[in-house]
């Protein structure tokens, strides 16, 4: 899988290059990773990226030629590798980011030669005109504002290396983790078995697998019952999923 960046702070881009599992699969080929910054698409001496926005507010906006001058840049690159570019803008005003949108996006890459293009904004955002032309999907993390797009991008690009084959050294932890199956995980627990006054559920310690698969569902169903109720309406719930959560309704009304 190949990841384009279109960033005025290629730098920032170390934190997944340089660490972790992120750099163990770029090392083992698993992703290829390139920056653009928009400065080497201008042509004055300063090489200026920004201007005041039309109609007067606070802040600078990033013009839109030099971006799309890199944008045409990258997408000359991936046609010499019969690769097809998508192009995600990081906004406040786009889809709220979920792990079924990332396995989207990880299958479009894998069976559909698509690269994603990650265009990274700064300042008080991006000319809109750029925007309709070259963006194919906007993105955004939360209802929050962030500094720039860089951060958004490198936890797309974490979220998704970690789905891409070979990436992690056991495959079932990406099965396994939160939202995989649509529910938040379960507790976990290392040695030792009893860490200040506190021990570890003793189904765990049984070596019965049905049992502890049994436990970790319900402990997941009731985490995400409690802190993402919203989740559970977008999932939905077997029969022995929801008469579980309602005998736990039912024990804390008898409490």
């Amino acid at each position: 899988m190949r990841f384009d960046a279109i960033t005025l702070f290629p730098e920032m881009f170390d934190a997944v290059l340089d660490y972790g599992i992120t750099r163990r699969a770029l090392d083992r080929g698993i992703f290829r990773f390139k920056a653009w910054n928009p400065r080497d698409f201008t042509d004055d001496p300063h090489r200026t990226v920004d201007d005041r926005p039309y109609g007067g507010g606070p802040g600078m906006l990033m013009q839109a030629e030099p971006l799309d001058r890199a944008l045409n840049a990258v997408q000359q690159a991936l046609a010499s590798e019969s690769l097809t570019p998508w192009v995600v803008h990081f906004s406040p005003r786009g889809r709220p980011l979920t792990h079924q949108r990332v396995m989207e996006l990880k299958d479009a890459a894998l069976n559909e030669n698509r690269a994603l293009v990650l265009l990274c904004g700064r300042y008080e955002g991006i000319d809109d005109r750029l925007l309709q032309r070259r963006v194919d999907e906007e993105i955004s993390l939360g209802d929050f504002v962030l500094s720039g797009g860089e951060l958004p991008a490198l936890a797309l690009m974490d979220a998704l290396i970690r789905q891409l084959p070979g990436a992690l050294n056991d495959a079932d932890s990406a099965v396994e983790d939160s939202f995989a199956n649509g529910l938040l995980d379960c507790p976990h627990y290392t040695r030792p078995e009893v860490w200040q006054g506190m021990a570890v559920p003793d189904v765990l310690t049984r070596g019965n697998h049905a049992a502890i698969a049994r436990w970790r569902l319900q402990q997941s169903l009731k985490i995400t019952a409690s802190q993402r109720p919203d989740l559970l309406v977008r999932r939905g719930l077997s029969r022995q999923e929801q008469d579980y959560l309602d005998s736990l309704s039912q024990d804390t009304n008898r409490e």
